[in-house]
């Protein structure tokens, strides 16, 4: 078995009570690893950083092209720009991908969910380009190019392949935003037509798309979408499942990639040992197949399906009193 170096971000909060049980279950399946743990967030700040993501975090990242992040705390409306953001644009971490599906004995409004949730994560109105035009009023300029609307449908395809689904839904606006979200369909189509025909493809203006999710989350295969509406639609599609606390999160470009809960860091629990780290755990799961140790990863994604199943060892928020070390224990120990 190779081993593997692997950057590891604790992050704020509850981070690093998350990404330890994580790296617990990790190496307890067999992972051989050499950890390279490394601030970002406020907790950067507090070490004395002048950055939320130092230098050397980020260099590690681009040397070791992988990373598991604990949540971290962005200021509201002021101070540091998002850790996220900043990773997202310096490593070209182009495509956010988010799989949902339901979990056994995760009781929800829905059952048989299996979706996957594509973003383009470097443009957009997430572009950050902001201007006060004149006192009072500001303006905000949403970015596309061809460049990176073509690459993240070509990922998009590429993935959906290599997953084995069928089908690819690219939720959009174009009939407002003729230019913008009308250069990320022609992009997509081009793709779908020219090099991916085998897949089937559909195009829904993201508002009837939203209500059709409600309706019936059971018909989306994949979904495919610019920067804020996927945002936005991979936080509500976590909602059909039991919420944030239990849906994988990764950040991946050609040159690194960072996998992450996709939760806040819930500075209101941190250090009383009640946090969910499923998220985290799936997060690296995600990460082990992007390594390629998928044996690994298959072992531990049963392990906590089992646990969630039996129900005996869940965390408060999943309705039961375990805690995060309970959990965790009971995941290593379906281990098989």
């Amino acid at each position: 078995m190779a081993k593997h170096t692997i950057v590891v971000i604790p992050g704020d909060g509850i981070g690093p009570e998350v990404v330890g049980a994580a790296r617990r279950v990790m190496e307890a399946a067999g992972l051989s690893v050499d950890w390279v743990e490394l601030p970002a967030g406020a907790t950067a700040v507090e070490q004395g950083f002048e950055n939320v993501l130092p230098a050397r975090t980020l260099a590690a990242i681009q040397a070791h092209k992988v990373a598991l992040k604990g949540p971290v705390t962005t200021p509201v409306g002021k101070g540091f720009t998002s850790v996220n953001v900043q990773l997202r644009k310096k490593l070209n971490l182009y495509a956010a991908v988010r799989p949902v599906r339901s979990l056994p004995g995760v009781k929800t409004l829905y059952d048989n969910v299996n979706m996957i949730i594509i973003r383009e994560n470097t443009e957009g109105l997430y572009s950050g380009i902001e201007n006060e035009v004149i006192p009072g009023v500001v303006t905000s300029l949403k970015v596309a190019t061809e460049l990176a609307c073509t690459r993240i449908a070509r990922f998009a395809f590429r993935y959906a392949t290599k997953q084995h689904r069928k089908k690819i839904t690219v939720f959009h606006k174009a009939n407002i935003m003729k230019m913008t979200d009308g250069l990320f369909l022609n992009c997509s189509r081009r793709i779908y037509e020219e090099e991916y025909p085998n897949i089937e493809y559909e195009e829904v203006i993201i508002d009837a798309g939203c209500m059709k999710i409600v309706q019936d989350p059971t018909r989306i295969d994949v979904l495919l979408m610019e920067n804020l509406y996927g945002d936005v639609v991979s936080d509500l599609c976590a909602g059909l499942v039991g919420g944030l606390g239990v849906v994988p999160g990764s950040n991946i470009g050609d040159e690194a990639a960072v996998f992450e809960a996709v939760h806040g860091s819930a500075p209101d629990i941190a250090g009383k040992g009640v946090a969910n780290p499923l998220a985290c755990i799936m997060s690296g799961v995600m990460m082990l197949r992007h390594v390629h140790e998928d044996a690994i990863a298959l072992r531990i994604e049963k392990a906590y399906d089992e646990v969630l199943a039996e129900g005996k060892n869940l965390t408060r928020d999943l309705g039961g009193s375990a805690g995060t070390n309970q959990f965790t224990d009971a995941v290593i120990g379906k281990l098989k």
